[in-house]
């Protein structure tokens, strides 16, 4: 991907990294040897210049923002539409030559040294520089020589052999035959080798020019129709809108589906490859954006028996690495790629209960760093962003060893957030229903009341303090609702208020205190046959806000 922007991460993010640059261990910290009296004033002032372009490059870092640009073309400045044009010429070229499709060009023999050669090897050569020049002479020959003039030769050769008078010797008439001999022999040379060259030849027609070929990726053919031009867009964007980069890169690509052979990798099973990897990789849900989200819970490689399938040998690895490129590619194939649509994913990487060890193992990460470089060298700007959640204090340190194969561009759309803000970064991105519940949202695998077409509406429940909420009823019906507070710790109770005056109050749910370990969402279904509202209703007795999440719905009394 291109270098754009750097890293950036969200404010919350920011604070943890600086909690966890400060937590280094003992051995990092010992004292360095104090300088000489008159260095200490220099060296002071060295760090202190330090100090201050940390402190640039951190506001730098924290005030650039990816934002994901427009695929249509009438969105691009001038040197964009010209790069893109320019883009279309070089793959249009490249596509009349057969170039995408073209074996690579074959090694040169390296040529063996001069030797001395023997007379033999060389007469062959002698002897056709001679022909040549024979050739070349009988092009140039008077009229006289043409064929028709041999052959008038022959004949009066022949009828001058004819009136010989019969008491010539032997040795005339060999001499005769001899000469005859040689015309024949002339005219043969002059038919075979002069005519063709000399002869006025027929205008050939010239052959028709080879039919294009076609060259498709994604799906999508090349230079077809303003999706293909969305597809550019991502090379060029990944190379800065060199168009020659981008051009090198497109081929690379194309040549790589075709090592890897991708068409024939589509038709395989994804539990064929790699058993269990389903609780690892899966796509869950959009964001606010319409993005589709895809998680990576790398806490599940706890299971030892999993991670030796995964990375216990090279083939194994290699294994993996299809498994992902096939789940990537069936998933992007659901792209139409018009420029008003969503083409890119928003990668969410858990890092909840992974050991510490693990991202440290050389199997792991080889074949870590080589899924990213192949995302970067093949699947140009198919992340729209790359969240990180539950981050720990010590990947910091990993995210360094990382970071030498990921482009600026692509650490400008990371975010870290530490356990206690997961839920909460997660919110700002993707909408509670379509949260997995394990995540803090109210999304649910299997059949459920709610899916993620209900939406649910957040609130803040201030600290020491209670709060209500109010679910109206109008008619005879069946209500039913859920709520989460994320982390909990409070106590949750719900009562149903009749509209009429004199009306009892019926308690649906008994207060009572939810801890973090408890369940995750709460659901309650009530029938009711008369108008009136129910009251949620939630008693914080913690220092800290929280964040409360509801939906409701009613459905007719059977």
């Amino acid at each position: 991907m291109a270098e754009e922007t750097k890293k950036t991460a969200a404010p919350e993010a920011a604070e943890e990294v600086a909690a966890v640059v400060s937590d280094v261990p003992v051995a990092e910290k010992e004292v360095p040897p104090q300088p000489e009296p008159e260095k200490a004033a220099e060296e002071g002032e060295k760090e202190k210049e330090k100090d201050e372009e940390a402190a640039e490059e951190e506001k730098v870092a924290e005030s650039a923002s990816f934002k994901e640009e427009s695929n249509k073309v009438d969105d691009l400045v001038d040197p964009e539409k010209k790069a893109l044009d320019e883009f279309k010429l070089l793959i249009q070229e490249a596509l009349n030559n057969h170039d995408f499709t073209a074996p690579p060009p074959a090694k040169k023999e390296e040529e063996p040294e001069t030797e001395t050669k023997p007379k033999d090897e060389e007469e062959p050569k002698t002897e056709e520089k001679k022909e040549e020049e024979l050739k070349i002479e009988s092009c140039d020959a008077p009229l006289a020589e043409t064929p028709a003039a041999v052959e008038k030769k022959v004949e009066e050769v022949k009828i001058e052999s004819c009136d010989a008078p019969p008491a010539e010797t032997p040795a005339v008439e060999e001499a005769k035959i001899e000469s005859s001999e040689a015309v024949e022999e002339i005219k043969e040379t002059i038919v075979h080798e002069v005519t063709p060259p000399c002869a006025p030849a027929a205008e050939e027609e010239a052959p028709p020019p080879p039919t294009p070929e076609e060259v498709s990726i994604w799906g999508v053919p090349l230079l077809a129709d303003e999706r293909s031009d969305v597809i550019l867009l991502k090379f060029l964007r990944a190379r800065d809108f060199k168009v020659k980069e981008a051009f090198s890169m497109l081929k690379s690509v194309v040549a790589w589906r075709k090592e890897f052979k991708i068409e024939s990798l589509l038709e395989e099973e994804e539990s064929a490859i790699v058993e269990g990897l389903e609780k690892v990789v899966f796509l869950h849900g959009v964001d606010k954006e319409g993005h589709p989200i895809c998680y990576n819970a790398f806490g599940a490689f706890q299971d030892k028996e999993l991670y030796n399938n995964t990375f216990g040998d090279a083939e194994k690895r290699g294994k993996f690495l299809r498994w992902y490129i096939l789940l990537l590619e069936k998933n992007i194939r659901k792209f139409d790629f018009s420029p008003d649509s969503i083409c890119t994913i928003v990668q969410i990487t858990d890092l909840k209960n992974l050991p510490g060890l693990i991202l440290f193992k050389k199997d792991f990460r080889q074949a870590t760093n080589e899924a990213l470089q192949l995302l970067q060298d093949n699947y140009p700007e198919f992340v729209a962003k790359q969240v990180f959640i539950n981050v720990p204090w010590w990947y910091v340190a990993y995210n360094r060893l990382i970071s030498p194969f990921l482009t600026q561009r692509t650490k400008s759309k990371f975010v870290f957030a530490g356990p206690t803000k997961t839920a909460e970064t997660l919110f700002k991105y993707i909408a509670p229903e379509h949260v997995p519940v394990q995540y803090g949202g109210l999304s649910k695998d299997g059949e459920a009341e709610f899916t993620t077409a209900d939406s649910a509406t957040e609130e803040t429940i201030k600290p020491a303090g209670k709060h209500t909420v109010e679910l109206p009823v109008t008619e005879a019906c069946t209500l039913v609702w859920e709520v989460r507070v994320v982390g909990w710790e409070v106590c949750y109770g719900a009562e149903f208020v009749p509209s009429a005056e004199g009306g009892y109050t019926w308690v649906v749910q008994k207060s009572r205190k939810i801890g973090p370990g408890d369940e995750q969402v709460v659901g309650c279904s009530f029938k009711i046959g008369e108008t009136g509202k129910v009251v949620l209703t939630f008693d914080n007795q913690t220092s800290k806000k929280k964040k409360l999440l509801y939906r409701f719905k009613t459905k007719p009394s059977e």
